[in-house]
C-alpha cells in the first residue's frame, strides 16, 4: 500500500516539504529484493530531525547491508496531523509512503526525554497498538536506542527491543536472525527470545520488576525499586552495551541527505572521535559513550573530500564531545583550509583551556561565526565539584585570545541547581560575564570589533543515569526560580544577554530521566490529555503535565527531590555502560569534597570501561604501561 497525499492537503500545511521525500541523496530500493525494511523513526520535526548524525549513519549503514532496507519518518507538525486525522491518513515513510504499520521494524531514537510523548503519538497516527503486550504478529517490532535508552524502563511498557550501543555493531546480525525467523514462520514471541540472545539487546517484557512494601522515605505511597529480574535463566541478568572498537573500520556516509528545505544545522558534519577523555560529573554522554576513540586524519580528509564534492556544502562541522581534544587538530584543519579555503569549518564543544592561538588562528581562515564556550560553573569551587577542570585564569586567556582575532560574539554556557550551589555560586556567573567584557575592552581598539556581545545562557541541572550525580536530590521549581531571578538581577552590563530555560521543564525531565517502569503511567496520560512536542517552548502545555501527574499520582518527592542511597537499587542497574557504579558513587564522594579527578590522558581513574573493551585512549596508556588490569 502505498500513502496518497492530496495536493490541497500539503498546500494547507506549513513546510509541504517536510512530508514529501525524493531529496537529493535519499535511497530508493526494490522491494522484491528485501526480507528486512526498517523505518527510522525521529519523533521531532523534520527540521530537527535531519540535523541528527546518527540518523545520517543508521540510515546508510543498514542500507549497505543486502536485503535491507531503511527509510525515514518524523513527527508531523501539529498541522499536519490534525489534517492526517481529518483524512485518515496514516503515519508514513518519505521514501515509499508506506504506512508504518507496514513495516517489520520502526526504530525510535531516544534523544531527549522531552520527545516521549511524541513517540506515542507517532504510534498512534501509524495505527500500531501503544502497549507491547497488546501487538500480535503482524504488528512490527519496535526497536529503541540513543543516549536515552540506557535508562529503558520509562518506555518499557512500550517498546519491544532496545538496542544498547553504537548502532553499527549488531543490526546486521539481528537483521540475519530476523530473516530465518521469518523464514521458518515462528512468531512474534519467538524472535523475541532469539533476538535477546544478542549483543546489547534488552527485551523489557521478559524481566520482571518488584517494589518494596512501604513508601520511601519522604514520601506518602511511592515504595523504591527492589529489582529487576529476568522471568527466565536463559535471559541476561545484565545487558551490556555494544560499541565500535575501530572508527576507521566502519562506513561513514560521504552522501548524506540533503533536504529541501532550510533545517536547523545545515551542513556536512564529521564525528571525529567517539567519547571523551573528560570526567565531568553532571554529563551522562561522557561517562555512556566511554571509550574515547579517535578517527584518523587520513580517514577524517577523505571523507571531507567526498562528502564536499557529494553535496556542495560550503560549512563543515567537525563535531564530538569535546573537539579539540582531538590529537593534531590544528594540522587537521589547516590542511582542510589548504584544500578547501571557501569552506568554513566550525568546532562545536570547545574547551576554553584547549583554545590556543594557533587554533585561533587556523579558524578565523574561514566566515569568524560566534564562539560557544561551556563554563558551567561560575566560580572554582563549583567548577571543581563537577570536575569541569578549568581555571577562571584559563577561561578569560581564551576568550581574550578570541577577541584579539576579531571575534566579537561569545557564548557562555552555565548551570544552575548543581549540587552544593549557593547564591555566591550564582552571582559567579554574572561576574565572570563582566570580567569577560573587561578583557574585550582592555584591547585596543584597532585590534579587536568594533563591538561586543556576550550571551549568557542557563540551564537547570537534571541529574542523569550513569553519572555521578545520579544519587543527587533536584532542586525543586522554586529554588530553581529563585536562583535564576537572583542571577537576572546581578546582570547589569548592556554588552551581556541573559537567556534562561524552563524551571518546571527542567523538573519533568529529571523525573522521567531517573524513572522508573512507573512512570510510564505518566508519559501515557500526558499523550492522552494532548502533550506533543514538549521541548518547543510554544507547544509545551505545562497544565496538561501537572494533570497528568496528579491523575497518575506520580510524586516529585520520590522521583526529583530525594538524594538516593549508595546501596539503592536503581532503575538503570541491570543495564551496563562499562562504566562501574562502584568509580561513580567514588566520584560523587570526591565531588562532596571538591576533590578533582583527572582526565584519561593525564591517570587513568579505573572507571571500569577496560572490562568491556580493548580499545581506547585508556586501554593504550595501560597496555604501554603493562598494566591490563582494570581498578574498579
Amino acid at each position: 500500500m502505498r500513502v496518497n497525499l492530496p495536493d490541497q492537503l500539503l498546500l494547507s500545511v506549513q513546510k509541504p516539504a517536510r512530508y514529501i521525500g525524493g531529496e537529493v541523496n535519499s535511497i530508493v530500493k526494490d522491494m522484491k529484493d528485501i526480507h528486512t525494511h526498517f523505518c527510522f523513526c525521529f519523533p521531532d520535526v523534520y527540521d530537527v530531525g535531519m540535523c541528527h548524525l546518527g540518523l545520517q549513519i543508521i540510515y546508510h549503514d543498514l542500507n549497505s547491508y543486502e536485503g535491507v532496507y531503511c527509510e525515514r519518518s518524523f513527527a508531523p507538525w501539529p498541522d499536519m496531523e490534525q489534517a492526517m486525522r481529518q483524512q485518515q491518513i496514516p503515519l508514513y515513510s518519505l521514501e515509499t509512503f508506506t504506512p508504518l504499520k507496514e513495516f517489520d521494524f520502526l526504530g525510535f531514537t531516544l534523544q531527549y526525554e522531552m520527545s516521549y510523548t511524541n513517540i506515542l503519538n507517532m504510534l498512534d497516527l501509524a495505527g500500531v497498538p501503544m502497549y507491547s503486550r497488546d501487538r500480535s504478529d503482524s504488528d512490527p517490532l519496535i526497536i529503541a536506542g540513543g543516549p536515552n535508552a540506557y535508562n529503558p524502563e520509562p518506555l518499557a511498557d512500550f517498546i519491544d527491543i532496545y538496542y544498547l550501543g553504537e548502532g553499527e555493531v549488531e543490526y546486521e546480525h539481528l537483521f540475519q536472525l530476523y530473516k530465518e525467523h521469518m523464514a521458518a514462520g515462528r512468531g512474534r514471541r519467538e524472535f523475541l527470545k532469539v533476538a535477546a540472545t544478542v549483543p546489547g539487546m534488552y527485551i523489557p517484557s521478559f524481566y520482571d520488576v518488584e517494589y518494596e512494601d512501604h513508601p520511601a522515605e519522604g514520601c506518602d505511597h511511592t515504595p523504591r525499586l527492589k529489582s529487576v529480574t529476568p522471568k527466565d535463566p536463559s535471559i541476561p541478568a545484565v545487558v551490556t552495551k555494544v560499541l565500535v572498537k575501530d572508527m576507521d573500520s566502519v562506513e561513514y556516509p560521504t552522501h548524506p541527505i540533503i533536504p529541501y528545505l532550510q533545517i536547523v544545522h545545515d551542513r556536512a558534519v564529521m564525528e571525529i572521535f567517539r567519547g571523551c577523555i573528560r570526567g565531568c560529573r553532571f554529563c551522562n554522554a561522557g561517562m555512556i559513550y566511554r571509550p574515547v576513540r579517535m578517527r584518523s586524519k587520513e580517514n577524517i580528509l577523505n571523507w571531507v573530500d567526498n562528502v564536499l564534492k557529494a553535496t556542495g556544502y560550503d560549512e563543515l562541522s567537525l563535531t564530538s564531545l569535546a573537539s579539540n581534544d582531538y590529537p593534531g587538530l590544528y594540522d587537521l584543519l589547516k590542511e582542510i583550509h589548504t584544500r578547501y579555503p571557501h569552506v568554513n569549518v566550525s568546532l562545536p564543544s570547545l574547551r576554553v583551556d584547549a583554545f590556543s592561538l594557533q587554533l585561533m588562528e587556523e579558524l578565523g581562515e574561514g566566515k569568524k561565526s560566534g564562539l560557544t564556550f561551556a563554563a558551567e560553573a561560575g566560580t572554582q569551587r563549583l567548577r571543581d565539584v563537577i570536575n569541569k577542570g578549568i581555571t577562571e585564569e584559563e577561561i578569560l586567556g581564551g576568550v581574550k585570545l578570541a577577541f584579539k582575532g576579531g571575534w566579537d560574539r561569545v557564548k557562555l554556557y552555565f548551570m544552575l541547581g548543581l549540587p552544593t550551589e549557593t547564591q555566591e555560586d550564582v552571582f559567579g556567573i554574572s561576574d565572570l560575564a563582566s570580567k569577560i567584557v573587561h578583557e574585550w575592552m582592555q584591547i585596543p581598539k584597532e585590534e579587536r570589533s568594533r563591538d561586543l556581545t556576550v550571551t549568557v545562557s542557563t540551564s537547570f541541572f537534571v541529574p542523569k543515569p550513569f553519572t555521578p550525580f545520579q544519587w543527587c536530590a533536584q532542586a525543586d521549581y522554586e529554588t530553581y526560580m529563585e536562583r535564576q531571578n537572583f542571577l537576572n538581577s546581578k546582570i547589569r552590563n548592556k554588552k551581556v544577554q541573559y537567556r534562561c530555560h524552563d524551571a518546571f521543564l527542567s523538573t519533568l525531565e529529571g523525573l522521567l530521566a531517573r524513572g522508573d517502569r512507573r512512570t510510564g503511567n505518566l508519559i501515557y496520560a500526558a499523550w492522552k490529555n494532548g502533550c506533543r512536542f514538549d521541548s518547543w517552548s510554544d507547544l509545551f502545555d505545562e497544565s496538561a503535565w501537572k494533570k497528568s501527574i496528579e491523575e497518575t499520582g506520580t510524586e516529585l518527592s520520590y522521583y526529583n527531590y530525594r538524594e538516593r542511597q549508595e546501596d539503592e537499587v536503581l532503575p538503570w542497574d541491570h543495564i551496563s555502560v562499562g562504566v562501574s557504579k562502584k568509580y561513580l558513587y567514588r566520584e560523587y564522594e570526591r565531588a562532596q569534597e571538591g576533590i578533582v579527578s583527572p582526565n584519561c590522558r593525564e591517570k587513568c581513574s579505573g572507571c571500569g570501561i577496560m572490562g568491556i573493551s580493548e580499545t581506547g585512549v585508556c586501554y593504550e596508556k595501560r597496555a604501554a604501561a603493562g598494566n591490563g588490569g582494570n581498578e574498579a
